[in-house]
């Protein structure tokens, strides 16, 4: 007669359990955003000059709505990815606001991202 022993199971955290990892999602998007979000601003800035070419009425429609996306983004996203970043970095440290603390860094980091974008696809003028 054998006896066998099973070694109990891992206990689950449950979902008010401190979160030991909790402040990398936040960390990875600040550290990201350091470089990203200053080179969005200039490089949206800078992307008027791509209409130097064919002056203001004379540019493709194309170009306009581009450069309309790019300004519409830099005003409103800007703000957009502040919140969202101090929303990933307020949210409680807990299992339970794992998911939403992680999609918060990386809503922060989509503006910046959709500015680059837009910049380096500029249409022909």
């Amino acid at each position: 007669m054998t006896i066998t022993h099973a070694a109990p199971a891992p206990a689950q955290p449950g979902e008010d359990a401190p979160d030991p990892w909790g402040w990398v999602a936040p960390a990875v998007a600040t550290a990201l955003l350091v470089p990203l979000g200053p080179l969005a601003l200039l490089l949206g800035g800078l992307s008027d000059m791509a209409t130097d070419n064919c002056g203001p009425d004379d540019c493709s429609a194309s170009l306009e709505t581009a450069l309309a996306w790019i300004h519409g983004m830099l005003e409103i996203g800007g703000p957009l990815s502040g919140a969202a970043l101090l929303t990933a970095w307020l949210l409680p440290r807990r299992h339970r606001w794992s998911a939403a603390r992680v999609w918060a860094a990386l809503t922060a980091l989509v503006p910046p991202l959709a500015v680059l974008f837009l910049v380096f696809t500029l249409p022909a003028p």
